[in-house]
């Protein structure tokens, strides 16, 4: 089919029928259509993933306060040379 999108090619490895033959326990109506399958798992994986980064950085912020002095900062580019 005709298409402007990029397509790819995937090589069915040993872990890649592992992962469809799984994804078809989970999607059994799909079982006979591994592309399908892995566009799922593709989809399945970006959910995993996908994070808001910002909501990570709020939760660690703060998260080692008090480990480093004050002007460590400081001190370590004063042992650098210009």
């Amino acid at each position: 089919m005709p298409t402007v999108r990029a397509r790819h090619s995937i090589t069915e490895t040993p872990a890649i029928a592992a992962a469809l033959d799984d994804a078809a326990l989970v999607w059994p109506d799909l079982r006979h259509d591994r592309a399908e399958l892995l566009r799922r798992l593709v989809e399945a994986g970006h959910s995993a993933v996908a994070v808001d980064r910002r909501a990570v950085v709020r939760a660690s912020a703060g998260a080692v306060s008090g480990v480093y002095p004050t002007n460590a900062a400081s001190a370590l580019r004063a042992e650098w040379p210009e």
